[in-house]
């Protein structure tokens, strides 16, 4: 035990004394928080800089129907010609000119309704312009069937479903979804973490051995305690850099949007939603139906959440770090491993993919149920399912403890098969091995 902690104690010191390894945790959280100011910034610019459209409406249908936006300013021209409007509009340097004709019929004015422009409009202004457009013809049509103006107000009233669980709370719509993406979150991080700490456990092993120091350090320890203490040390300077990362980058991200004066309300602006989730957005929210998304938020089991972070984050880490291990004992070089990482990391990328599909569709169905128990998944989809909970409504309590048993046995598994290919692999040298290779190592 005592050889174990000094191997730990090393691997630790050795990684966060590291010059790359300093380098990396103080610069990055700045890079990080530099490149979301640059883009805030860029989106406050570009919310400041106005599309010019001018409107040329020769028919009686479109009067005062195009009204100014955040992004659109539209100026009215009247009583002059189709040439003339686009010479000004060049002239002025418009983003460009709606031409709606004359005409007796709502059918035959959409149909010669043209837009002038420089350049191919992108398809959000396009849409959100024939939306508009379509709304007027279709309250025109509305009328010439003699329904009145209240009666289109009454037919254009959206509906929405009252939801409210057994107990008799009233709940809200999309809140599942939200659920879903703040555990995905979490799942996505483990995914990453597990990916760069595995690599440097892998580079961590290829290094000693091809320096031979190794050959000096397994006269003194066991191959699975040194295979076991770099694990456990790699993955400590990994939270250190992790705990570091979270505290400066929110400093950071503080201290400089407030420096340069950039609300978040600007990213609001810049948002990619269609009219018709506006129209939901601007029927629901009420303070009431805000206080309800605001408590169900704040339901969340953040505290289970946390600690099911770092207990499926360490069993996922501990699992594929030594298979990471294993692998870089059985090669040379960082070359020698391409043929053997992508396997390692496909679970983990199918259990992003997958798991977005389940749990958003069905968190309890039968797919997102085995993904969560399947203990090379496990990690990912797991939590993507408990912001729901645990018991009613949520993960079961089984479910639960069988995904951390089964997490448990695997990681006993396969550091025992690590192991095996570890301390075979460490002395080979000048030999690239195969897949048939690894299962002899298994069998010694």
């Amino acid at each position: 035990m005592d050889k174990l902690l000094l191997i730990i104690k090393r691997e630790y010191l050795a990684k966060v004394r590291n010059k790359s390894f300093i380098v990396l945790t103080v610069l990055s959280p700045v890079l990080i928080v530099g490149m979301i100011a640059l883009v805030v910034y860029l989106a406050k610019v570009n919310s400041d800089d106005k599309r010019v459209i001018a409107v040329l409406d020769e028919s009686s249908f479109f009067d005062y129907h195009f009204q100014s936006s955040v992004q659109e300013n539209y100026v009215e021209f009247k009583d002059i010609k189709l040439q003339t409007a686009l010479d000004s509009v060049n002239q002025l340097g418009f983003y460009g000119l709606l031409y709606i004709p004359t005409g007796t019929h709502i059918d035959d004015v959409a149909d010669q309704i043209t837009f002038y422009t420089k350049v191919s409009p992108g398809l959000d202004f396009l849409s959100s312009l024939e939306q508009r457009i379509q709304h007027r013809i279709r309250d025109e049509k509305l009328k010439e069937l003699e329904i009145s103006p209240q009666g289109i107000k009454k037919l254009n009233q959206r509906f929405e479903m009252n939801i409210v669980n057994f107990s008799g709370q009233k709940n809200v719509k999309g809140i599942s979804e939200i659920k879903a993406i703040i555990g995905g979150g979490f799942g996505y991080l483990i995914m990453m973490f597990i990916i760069i700490y595995g690599a440097f456990v892998m580079r961590s092993v290829i290094e000693e051995k091809t320096s031979r120091i190794i050959e000096v350090i397994i006269s003194s320890v066991k191959p699975f305690q040194l295979m076991l203490g770099k694990i456990v040390g790699t993955s400590l300077a990994g939270i250190t850099q992790f705990v570091i990362w979270i505290i400066s980058a929110g400093l950071l991200s503080y201290v400089m949007l407030s420096f340069m004066g950039i609300e978040f309300d600007v990213i609001n602006h810049q948002a990619n939603i269609s009219n018709g989730a506006i129209e939901t957005l601007e029927a629901s929210a009420s303070k009431d139906t805000l206080q309800l998304y605001i408590n169900e938020l704040v339901q969340i089991p953040w505290v289970t959440l946390v600690v099911s972070f770092i207990l499926y984050f360490s069993l996922g880490y501990l699992i594929y770090s030594s298979i990471y291990a294993a692998i870089g004992a059985a090669v040379d070089n960082e070359t020698d491993t391409q043929q053997f990482v992508f396997p390692v990391i496909t679970p983990l990328m199918l259990a992003i993919y997958v798991g977005f599909i389940s749990v958003f569709d069905n968190p309890n169905g039968p797919i997102a149920v085995g993904f969560s128990l399947f203990p090379l998944t496990s990690p990912i989809v797991m939590m993507m399912r408990l912001p729901n909970g645990i018991g009613d409504g949520g993960v079961p309590w089984w479910q639960l403890i069988t995904s951390i048993v089964i997490l448990m046995i695997t990681f006993l598994l396969i550091v025992w098969l690590a192991a095996k290919i570890y301390r075979v692999g460490i002395l080979m040298y000048g030999k690239k091995p195969s897949y048939k290779e690894l299962y002899k190592w298994l069998r010694y």
